[in-house]
């Protein structure tokens, strides 16, 4: 494999533990960014206000007083389409986090995006929800 030059061995196993030491440092920062990432959205024109961590969990919830008007089964849905739209916007930011670290090319890479794009995908109904129309259209 090295042939017979030991001198050429020695520099090809520097090479090597020097790239892998550049992919863990860089898988590493990868996962820092990674874990501190969160993603806020809003419904309902705002009253409605919330944050998902990295995981996809609820870390913040803000409604004003605008929902006391809402039937529950509105609300409910309002911060279900909200949450969606939130995690969604956690696989934008891995994506750049990957591109910045372990570059969107490398296994690494895919992989993680890959995965959110998978839990988080794009909310199917883009469109405003019911009570953000009839707000607008003065009920």
């Amino acid at each position: 494999m090295f042939g017979r030059d030991p001198d050429a061995a020695q520099e090809m196993l520097h090479s090597w533990t020097a790239e892998l030491s550049t992919r863990a440092q860089s898988a590493a920062d990868l996962s820092e960014r990674v874990a501190a990432i969160t993603a806020s959205a809003t419904g309902a024109e705002g009253a409605v206000r919330l944050t998902v961590a990295a995981s996809g969990a609820l870390t913040d919830l803000r409604l004003d007083d605008r929902v006391q008007r809402m039937r529950s089964s509105e609300l409910a849905s309002i911060i279900m389409a909200t949450v969606a739209r939130a995690q969604a916007g956690l696989t934008e930011q891995v994506t750049v986090a990957v591109h910045d670290t372990v570059g969107t090319d490398s296994e690494t890479g895919r992989a993680v995006t890959d995965t959110f794009a998978r839990r988080f995908p794009p909310p199917v109904d883009e469109q405003p929800d019911r009570w953000e129309r009839d707000a607008r259209s003065g009920w």
